[in-house]
């Protein structure tokens, strides 16, 4: 059984894959999808706001022009800020987690293959960067870079820099088993360089691992997007960010809390979907996993091969 068979059988990942498609096609036709009811991120409707600042109506002032609601004191339509802050989370996610596998992956294959003074060095370096209270040091760093920097690349920048020894560590240990392989000493005997060896011959038998490591880190850095955001150091308004629209709902909780349920839900569903949707190709890419799978399906095979005997 293929992965594509496999994935296909597990109905948590086949769900996860179905709203990650659904939140990605949404975030890319945001503009599009908004403008059905005439709604962007950016418009302050302050009619829909009473005089304390509250939305008029129940449920966070939902009404058939605007579908989840204002925002409180902004009056922003909540419908546009949730599609549009999918935009800010995937990509934050995505660019950080690529940025994390790319540095890991290098430092884990080097690591591994040369071994030695090279292994102790990045073992060390590894262990330091894994004691860092990374939260700290990332709101410490977004708070005093300068402020003409890119915002929302320096967030990715920053979590990408503090997700790469974790990456590494696995890609190193997946890399200390596979040298004393046959194929990669004969490749050594015959003359083989250590950058094709590398590239050639370990990368490609440690793929499958950094297709599950991304999709696995992906949640993660939308998560600590959110909460860099939920802080006030994260991407700054009035970009649509579900982790600042989370934080000021928080103000608005005991008068309502209908701001929570949109932004916070969006968060959940799309770090769940990630999750599922790696936990099931992380099994569709196991071999040992289908084939347990398969012997678990056909439990009377070994007897009958043994009656037959």
């Amino acid at each position: 059984m293929n992965a594509w068979q496999h994935l296909r059988r597990d109905p948590w990942a086949l769900a996860g894959a179905i709203v990650i498609v659904l939140f990605v096609v949404g975030a890319v036709l945001a503009p599009a999808i908004t403008a059905i009811n005439g709604q962007d991120p950016y418009r302050y409707h302050v009619s829909a706001l009473d005089d304390s600042g509250a939305p008029r109506g129940p449920g966070g002032g939902i009404s058939w022009q605007h579908w989840f609601g204002v925002e409180p004191l902004s009056g922003r339509d909540l419908f546009a800020i949730v599609l549009f802050g999918a935009r800010t989370s995937i990509l934050v996610g995505v660019g950080a987690s690529v940025a994390s596998v790319l540095v890991g992956v290098a430092v884990g294959l080097v690591a591994g293959y040369f071994g030695g003074w090279v292994d102790r060095v990045v073992s060390r370096v590894i262990d330091v960067m894994l004691g860092f209270p990374s939260l700290v040091f990332m709101i410490s760093l977004t708070a005093i870079v300068a402020a003409s920097f890119p915002k929302p690349l320096l967030i990715v920048l920053i979590i990408g820099f503090f997700g790469w020894p974790a990456v590494a560590r696995v890609i190193r240990g997946q890399v200390l088993s596979l040298r004393s392989r046959t194929f990669v000493t004969a490749a050594e005997a015959m003359g083989a360089p250590a950058g094709h060896v590398l590239l050639r011959l370990l990368l490609p038998n440690v793929g499958a691992t950094i297709i599950v490591y991304a999709t696995i880190l992906i949640p993660a850095s939308i998560g600590t997007e959110a909460a860099l955001s939920f802080l006030g150091v994260g991407v700054p308004p009035p970009t649509p960010s579900w982790g600042r629209s989370i934080g000021d709902a928080v103000a608005w909780f005991g008068v309502d809390p209908a701001y929570l349920v949109f932004p916070g839900g969006a968060l959940f569903l799309l770090t769940l979907a990630f999750n599922t949707f790696g936990d099931g190709l992380r099994d569709a890419l196991d071999p040992r996993v289908s084939r347990g799978r398969r012997s678990a399906a056909t439990p009377g095979t070994d007897e009958r091969a043994v009656a037959g005997r």
